[in-house]
């Protein structure tokens, strides 16, 4: 059964920083695309970062240069530096990973950040 499990949201100020995790089990972690997605109030959920099995990454425009994705291949982790947090960066955050051969993807639950002014 896979299982993705995000932990280290919370409440940070303006400026601050969070460190986002995701455990995963179930999978051959080297055979998946490592993402993190955000889903802000009243709005659709929208790409965040991803990190490939090589250790390539993307990020959307809006984050680029404040976080940072990463991952721990021996722990099946994938975390998410977020600094200079934004007001507009409040939302639920979800793991989602990405079967490179077949494209089926899988979620976490999310875990909310919110980001006070």
């Amino acid at each position: 059964q896979v299982q993705l499990v995000e932990s280290g949201g919370g409440l940070v100020q303006s400026g601050g920083s969070l460190r986002l995790s995701c455990v995963a089990s179930g999978i051959i972690f080297s055979n998946y695309v490592m993402g993190w997605y955000r889903q802000p109030p009243g709005k659709p959920r929208e790409l965040v970062a991803t990190i490939t099995s090589g250790g390539r990454t993307n990020y959307a425009d809006s984050v680029k240069g404040r976080f940072t994705i990463s991952k721990d291949n021996a722990r099946n982790t994938v975390y998410l530096q977020m600094n200079s947090l934004k007001p507009e960066d409040t939302a639920v955050y979800y793991c989602n990973a990405r079967n490179l051969f077949t494209n089926l993807r899988y979620w976490g639950q999310g875990t909310q950040v919110t980001v006070s002014a």
